[in-house]
Order: structure tokens, then sequence, then C-alpha cells
């Protein structure tokens, strides 16, 4: 395949700093955001000209702008946005500060929309390229104690369901990457912010951790050759799950709620009431 030019967020740590050295090793090139570009110094050191280290808080709308200006300069082309920088707020769904809230949507939702939206302008001028943002099999499945960031996420899953139906004819593909679990530092101080607890959800919290440390994490470096995959294809999807955890659980829930609504159906159906006279009337 021809060498392609990525835009990556989050470049320091877990899977973009996976993705970031694998397209180095593949022969692309990559402009790599962090809040501390320092953090990809050896990459610089290994790589030379073929990457481009940038300093990107995703919360600065001036700062993206910047920095995909700088991208582009440098580069005179963006063929992948790969939309990675994100953070999970853990706590029940009454421990949840509306300030930690914010400050969540405006990393995993405002962020990933400040990327696209500062991005679109070169894509529709070249016309084509791809926006590969990472959702998470969260995005699909609310569980307790991860409540914000199950929203973060489904209002990411959203966005970018609207999204491709509205640039595909400008030649730009989307695709929404879900990983399950993965053995990246996502659970760290860098990663991770936890709500102040209220002793009620004490012992659901203590299931809740309890579980997600027995859970089967991925290796994120087998990562590399899916996410290769989908940028190569003529036809990427739309949604993708990352490991093999989506497909059961989000295979199970969707099966659930199906069974609800049909369930309820004659309910739902009769709050439809009659037609109105203006409504008969045009038949």
């Amino acid at each position: 395949m021809s060498e392609k030019i990525w835009f990556i967020t989050g470049a320091s740590r877990g899977f973009g700093r996976v993705w970031t050295e694998a397209a180095l090793a593949h022969g692309d090139k990559v402009a790599a955001t962090a809040r501390d570009p320092s953090s990809l110094a050896d990459l610089s050191e290994r790589y030379g000209d073929a990457i481009l280290p940038l300093q990107l808080d995703v919360t600065d709308g001036a700062a993206v702008r910047r920095t995909l200006d700088d991208a582009h300069r440098r580069f005179s082309r963006l063929d992948v946005i790969l939309n990675n920088a994100g953070y999970a707020l853990v706590g029940a769904i009454e421990e949840i500060g509306e300030d930690d809230l914010r400050a969540e949507f405006d990393t995993n939702v405002f962020g990933m929309l400040r990327v696209v939206q500062a991005a679109l302008p070169y894509l529709r001028e070249q016309g084509r390229g791809h926006i590969v943002s990472v959702s998470s099999v969260a995005g699909l499945v609310a569980n307790p104690i991860a409540g914000a960031y199950n929203m973060s996420k489904w209002a990411v899953e959203a966005m970018h369901e609207a999204l491709a139906s509205e640039v595909k004819s400008f030649g730009i593909r989307v695709t929404l990457v879900e990983p399950g679990a993965y053995a990246t530092d996502f659970a760290s101080a860098t990663s991770l912010k936890i709500s102040e607890g209220i002793d009620t959800y004490a012992e659901l919290r203590q299931h809740a951790f309890a579980a997600g440390a027995k859970m089967s994490f991925g290796e994120p470096r087998a990562t590399s050759e899916a996410l290769f995959a989908i940028v190569d294809s003529p036809e990427p999807p739309l949604r993708f799950f990352l490991g093999t955890e989506g497909m059961p659980v989000v295979g199970a829930a969707y099966a659930a709620r199906l069974a609800e609504w049909a369930a309820w159906k004659e309910v739902s159906d009769a709050a439809q009431g009659l037609p109105s006279p203006r409504e008969m009337a045009s038949r």
C-alpha cells in the first residue's frame, strides 16, 4: 500500500503510542500529538523526519486548529485522522460531580469534535481521507460505576454515525474503533479519575473493580494489523470491534433490548393514537 500520513492524538501512551510506532514501522509518516511531546523523543531519534511531534491538549480549540495546520503544512496532506485522546471518569451516577463530567466530555467528546472539525476542510479539499475515532464497547453497553464514561462514548458513537453520512459524498470515510479491555495504561492515574465515593455504593464499587480485575485483557500490540486492514480497505466499516469482548457482550445486550421493546409493543403502538383529521384528509 502507498505511504499514508497520519494525525494521531494521545500518541504518548496506550493505543496512541502503539499505533504511532506501528505506523512509523510500516513506512508511513505521523504527526503525533501529546500534552508532553518530549515523551516522543525516542521515536524522533529512531524515525527522523517521518514523525512530527506536536504539543496538543484537545480541550484547546485554537491549539487543535493550529496543530492540524502545522501537520498539513509539514506533510502537504492528511490521510488518516486518528482520534484517540481520552480518559475515564469512574463513579456511580449519584457520585459524579458536574464539573468532573464536563471535563470528561470536554476531552472525550468535544476534543474529538474539535479535531474532526479542524481536519474536515483539508479532507474535503483533498476529496478523500479517513477519520478513525476510538470509542469502546462501553460506547454500546453501559455498566454500573462507569456511567460517565459510557455517556461520553455513547455521544462519540452518535457523533460519528451522523458524520459518516454527512461526509461520504466527499470521499471521506469514518470508522469507530470499539476496543474491549486491553492491557494498556488506561487504568493509570493519568487515564482514570475516580469520583468521591458515597458509602451506599461502596459494595457495588468493590464488585465492579473485582470483576474488572478478572477480565481477560488483550495485547495492545496485536491490534496494529487490524488498524491497517481498516485504513487500507476501500470500504471500511463504520463500526469495528477490537478484540473478542465486543461481539458477545453487545450481541446479548442488543438481543435483550429488542426483546424488551417487542414485549411492550402493544402499549407502544397504542400510544400512537388515532390519525388526526389532517392526516386522514391527506390519505
